[in-house]
């Protein structure tokens, strides 16, 4: 009696293995598939016997599949197995195989499946990825230079690639692929040269990578924020760069570069915090100019980061540092405000940010015209009605244009929000206040690092040999011994010595 009071066992109804998003058989894959409306799945008679075809028609060129595949399918009396397909057809990239991850990845990535019964392990893979949706390779919009390459990446990895082995036609130019990203499934390039890039680096990055359990990954900035030895500190750890050029010559440096599927930006490590003022224009001047401009740019860091700070500073607690000549004009300029130093200062900087992002977030033309127009109006009429003084205005302006010199971007947003906290401490203790931010960001430039490397080198730790190219820029004759703190290859002092003179055509 109890028996019949037991209840049945549900039938059980087999189940899919998504943890890793692969299936065991090609069966769950194509029946799975054939819910999204963009997956192509029937059969395709041939001279001897029918094949069933299978792709994502988005992500394949129709043209191709056309023209250079079934045609040869459809008519060829040779076409028995799968294997004569690379006999028959006009294609290199013709793979057989049973490995159902492998079927996964390839048809996700525009690749076309043939079997020869729709129950078959065994299938055929044929590359016929769209590229159709790839811009071309167009000019460097933000890292622009009047001298030089103009090429940039895009988003499409293989183009970038291309690019790069363009310019380093060497097979000691090493690429490394790792996939990512439990949706996205993201391919991630680490690219060194050998012999030339440090081991350990290169296990740093290889690891990390690695390490990485993130559902979706669309861009090279989300790598950076993740690989970064400090994700809370405002400095960037890694250079960004849009610049085939660029990567080309910091890879000779013994970097390692790092390009993402869908990217157009590469990222660079480890870096030290010099090379964020350094433009690739720098290297197609002479070394005298491009020494200059260099120099320019960290004054310009300088003057953009504590010119408010010292004026808040200087109005608030040390007016005997005015002198007598600008005494006057000072005190004519702010008899009518009715605010202390720091509101006022705190008005005209959240002003000029307001007109940045409207800019960069409206149409090109229409963001430059509010940038001039906006500017003059509202800084004219917060003058006029006795909100800010003229000198102040001149002096936000000028430190808005310091902080463009910055040749990478993110660098550049890091100096503009470095100086609302100059700004608050200088409102609190004056002088003080600044050398005691100071400090702080000091102590965090000492303690950062990128890739397990200092962050301040050759500063900190002092290294004379490598700042032949940090604030000034030496000849290429003096540079020709790759940095220490790269742990990189060097050349011998006797080829050193040797390039460095200069021989006749008699000798």
């Amino acid at each position: 009696m109890m028996k019949w009071l037991k209840k049945k066992p549900k039938k059980q109804t087999p189940t899919v293995d998504l943890s890793n998003n692969t299936y065991r058989t090609i069966v769950e894959l194509i029946d799975h598939a054939k819910d999204s409306a963009d997956f192509i799945h029937y059969p395709q008679k041939t001279v001897f016997h029918n094949v069933f075809i299978s792709y994502y028609k988005a992500m394949i060129d129709g043209e191709l599949l056309h023209r250079d595949i079934l045609p040869y399918i459809i008519h060829s009396k040779e076409f028995k197995s799968l294997k004569d397909l690379k006999d028959i057809l006009p294609i290199e990239s013709v793979t057989i195989t049973n490995d159902i991850q492998e079927i996964q990845n390839k048809l996700l990535r525009g690749f076309i499946v043939i079997q020869f019964n729709e129950y078959d392990a065994e299938c055929a893979i044929i590359r016929a990825e769209n590229f159709a949706t790839n811009r071309p390779v167009s000019v460097s919009e933000i890292e622009f230079s009047v001298i030089g390459p103009k090429e940039a990446f895009i988003e499409n990895l293989d183009s970038n690639l291309y690019l790069i082995r363009r310019r380093l036609p060497v097979p000691q130019l090493v690429f490394k692929e790792i996939v990512i990203g439990k949706y996205s499934k993201s391919r991630i390039i680490i690219a060194y040269l050998q012999d030339v890039a440090d081991q350990e680096n290169i296990n740093t990055v290889t690891q990390r990578i690695k390490d990485i359990e993130f559902d979706v990954i669309t861009d090279s900035s989300l790598l950076e924020q993740i690989i970064s030895d400090n994700t809370k500190s405002v400095f960037p750890q890694l250079v960004s760069t849009e610049r085939p050029d660029r990567v080309v010559y910091m890879l000779n440096f013994g970097q390692i570069a790092i390009l993402s599927e869908g990217s157009p930006q590469a990222l660079l490590g480890p870096t030290s915090i010099t090379e964020y003022f350094s433009s690739p224009e720098d290297y197609y001047l002479s070394w005298v100019l491009g020494s200059l401009f260099r120099f320019i740019r960290f004054l310009s860091v300088i003057f953009s980061t504590f010119a408010t700070p010292i004026y808040v500073a200087v109005l608030t607690y040390h007016y005997q540092m005015i002198p007598k000549d600008l005494l006057a004009p000072l005190i004519s300029s702010r008899a009518n405000i009715p605010f202390p130093p720091v509101l006022e200062v705190m008005f005209l900087e959240l002003t000029i940010e307001l007109l940045r992002e409207a800019g960069a977030r409206l149409p090109t033309k229409v963001g430059q015209t509010l940038g001039i127009v906006g500017g003059i109006v509202i800084g004219q009429a917060s003058v006029a009605a006795g909100l800010t003084s003229n000198i102040l205005l001149i002096v936000v302006a000028l430190s808005a244009l310091a902080s463009f010199t910055t040749p990478v971007y993110k660098m550049a947003n890091t100096i503009r929000i470095l100086r609302f906290p100059f700004i608050f401490f200088a409102a609190l203790w004056g002088g003080v206040g600044i050398i005691l931010a100071m400090s702080f960001i000091l102590v965090h430039l000492l303690r950062l690092e990128s890739l397990g490397r200092p962050y301040l080198t050759p500063i900190f730790p002092p290294r004379i040999l490598d700042m032949t190219d940090s604030i000034f820029r030496f000849p290429f004759n003096r540079e020709l011994k790759r940095p220490n703190s790269l742990k990189t290859s060097l050349p011998s002092p006797k080829k050193v010595k040797e390039s460095r003179l200069k021989k006749d055509i008699d000798e």
